[in-house]
């Protein structure tokens, strides 16, 4: 069984590409303009997102009931 991925860092509030609220889905991950960011699940998907998930790409966290934000696989 394998051990859950959790993000330790402070969650931001807002995406930090449009400033949606962050609710219980965000992604870390790279942008068409080169940096990475943490954004909602639209900036993702139809940018500025790359709409990619992987190494060097980016990752998918959801929140768990607990608080916890939990890397999907």
């Amino acid at each position: 069984m394998s051990k859950s991925v959790q993000w330790l860092s402070p969650v931001p509030d807002r995406c930090e590409t449009c400033e949606a609220p962050i609710k219980s889905v965000f992604y870390d991950a790279k942008t068409t303009m080169g940096p990475w960011a943490c954004m909602c699940p639209s900036c993702f998907t139809f940018g500025p997102g790359i709409n990619k998930l992987g190494l060097g790409l980016g990752q998918k966290y959801t929140k768990r009931s607990n608080g916890k934000w939990v890397k999907q696989e």
